[in-house]
């Protein structure tokens, strides 16, 4: 699959010769009643066997490689149009008797295979049974043909041979099918993971440029030095978003805790928030690494935006980090943006925890990743 367009790859040239191959290299054992037709000593006879048995033998590749199709497609056979097909092979099999006498019985076994392929088991079973009783039931009722045993086993063995042959097509469509379904999952979650990566960045990014530009707009006429120095920030803030949204496009983005932290810091200070964060951070796998950088991120984020905290206190620990403020806590029990969403996905990604709601002592707000014990 063309995991760009989500469509399937199409199918190679080779693969369709081989469908056509699969179906006429069958066709081989009609030489008998070839044979047999070509050797009538009047003319209208060998005319009328050849003929009936090339428009038979065309007819029976045409049909295998229409029920093919829809095999291939996982889409089901019509059982009408199947059925008409099969009543034409008989007929053309019993117009080519002037030219083939009773080898005419050879077109039975084509029609018992395709039945298994074209019919509901039920219906196919009907048609085999018939179709290996015809040449006894002849025998009986046409003067001079004898009894075929060869023609009634080679019926049963191609019947046999066909489930095989259809049962094995089935299965390979269905696994087809099936990974075109996970080709189209793989996207999906792809572009999932990148709106959840471009969120998460522009959103802590774009919301410390807003703070710092309301405050140098409060500065510019009090403090022109301090308005110059913020709006230096946004400047480099707007650049290094520009940097994470092109390193994030490109699949270079690195998240860092230590990162973050800093961050934060600068947020925080320009929010006008008081900040206590840890001036060490324990050595972590790189995976918990990232996750509690992204929990920090989102968490003062947050704080920032929504709060009306005076403090924020991050915690790390080697098995959870904690985000906490003083300020008006969540206003639902299940509150939170899409960022919090992502954070959650990134967190079920690990087997770790996410909580949100208040402080254990009944304010503020409390962001916790908490990683799973056999993790600790």
């Amino acid at each position: 699959m063309d995991l760009s367009t989500g469509q399937p790859w199409p199918v190679s040239r080779h693969w369709r010769f081989t469908g056509w191959l699969l179906a006429a290299v069958w066709l081989f054992f009609l030489n008998v009643p070839l044979a047999t037709a070509l050797h009538q000593p009047e003319p209208w006879r060998r005319v009328v066997g050849v003929l009936a048995l090339v428009v038979f033998g065309v007819g029976y590749v045409l049909l295998f490689q229409w029920a093919r199709k829809h095999r291939q497609a996982l889409l089901p056979i019509p059982a009408g149009r199947a059925r008409a097909g099969l009543v034409l092979l008989v007929a053309v099999g019993l117009a080519s008797i002037p030219g083939t006498g009773g080898d005419w019985l050879a077109t039975l076994v084509y029609v018992a295979a395709a039945a298994v392929f074209l019919l509901p088991p039920r219906e196919a079973l009907a048609a085999v049974v018939l179709s290996a009783l015809t040449p006894v039931l002849a025998s009986w009722l046409v003067p001079g043909w004898q009894a075929e045993s060869g023609i009634v086993f080679a019926v049963l063995l191609a019947s046999f041979a066909m489930f095989g042959v259809s049962q094995l097509a089935q299965r390979n469509s269905e696994l087809r099918a099936a990974q075109q379904e996970i080709g189209r999952l793989a996207v999906a979650e792809e572009r999932a993971r990148a709106a959840r990566d471009l969120h998460d960045i522009l959103g802590h990014s774009l919301t410390v440029v807003a703070i710092k530009a309301e405050l140098a707009g409060r500065l510019i006429e009090v403090d022109h030095a301090r308005a110059a120095v913020e709006i230096a920030e946004v400047e480099a803030l707007a650049r290094a978003a520009l940097s994470d949204v092109r390193q994030t496009v490109g699949a270079y983005r690195e998240v860092t805790l230590v990162a973050e932290l800093a961050g934060a810091r600068s947020a925080l200070a320009a929010a006008g928030i008081a900040a206590d964060l840890p001036a060490e951070v324990p050595a972590l796998p790189d995976e918990w690494d990232r996750l509690f950088g992204w929990a920090v991120r989102e968490g003062v984020t947050n704080v920032v935006r929504h709060s009306g905290a005076r403090c924020c206190t991050v915690r790390v620990h080697p098995d959870r980090v904690e985000v906490s403020d003083d300020g008006r806590g969540p206003s639902t029990p299940d509150a939170g943006g899409y960022g919090l969403v992502g954070l959650r996905e990134r967190a079920r990604e690990l087997d770790a925890a996410l909580s949100v709601g208040r402080r254990p002592d009944g304010s503020g707000f409390l962001l916790r990743v908490h990683a799973p014990a056999e993790a600790r």
